[in-house]
């Protein structure tokens, strides 16, 4: 038996409804139906969701730290130019490389992740 690879991903949050909003408001992701401790989305080909920390974890002031999660746009700098527009925190500026353009924005639980449009 072993592993054949991610199927799901999930963030724990502090603030699910306001995690969630922010995911489907300013990325534009469609939620799909889950359990009351999360909020899934439809997201193609891996299901992403937002989630309540598990019991007994407490999430520190920037979650994710040395964690990296990319999500892939069909326009990554128009994404970018919204973000930046609403005030969402940018850590990495749009630069054309091999993934295409990508950048990387701060959610607002402080997870950094990364946009890419190839």
């Amino acid at each position: 038996m072993s592993v054949t690879g991610i199927d799901f991903v999930a963030l724990q949050v502090r603030d699910l409804e306001a995690a969630a909003a922010f995911y489907e408001k300013r990325l534009g992701l469609k939620r799909a139906p889950g359990p009351a401790h999360a909020v899934v989305f439809d997201a193609a080909p891996i299901a992403f969701a937002v989630r309540e920390p598990l019991p007994g974890v407490e999430l520190p002031e920037r979650p994710g730290t040395g964690v990296v999660l990319w999500f892939k746009s069909d326009d990554a700098q128009r994404l970018h130019d919204e973000l930046a527009g609403a005030g969402v925190p940018i850590v990495a500026a749009p630069v054309d490389g091999p993934f295409g353009r990508t950048f990387s924005f701060a959610d607002p639980e402080g997870y950094v992740v990364t946009v890419h449009s190839q």
